[in-house]
């Protein structure tokens, strides 16, 4: 999905963020990714979501599979910035 040009949706809180992320990754807390949707429809785009172990990004593929968009659980960010390497 990288390679076909998938935006990295890094779902953790702002200042986990801000504690390191995948260079060019957006962040939106799983929190708050329902309230999000026409945004990310809008960038019409796969995503690759990612958090700190997985689980987050589990909850957050689900939610965006369920409103129509194309996502897959990347898991760890430290897991997809090492497949971008």
């Amino acid at each position: 999905m990288l390679d076909d040009g998938a935006i990295i949706l890094d779902v953790r809180t702002k200042a986990e963020f801000a504690s390191g992320h995948v260079k060019g990754s957006k962040n939106i807390p799983v929190q708050v990714i329902q309230q999000n949707i026409s945004t990310i429809k809008g960038w019409n785009k796969p995503i690759v979501a990612c958090c700190q172990s997985g689980m987050r990004s589990g909850s957050a593929t689900s939610i965006l599979k369920g409103a129509g968009i194309d996502c897959v659980n990347g898991g760890p960010w430290t897991r997809v910035q090492n497949a971008l390497s």
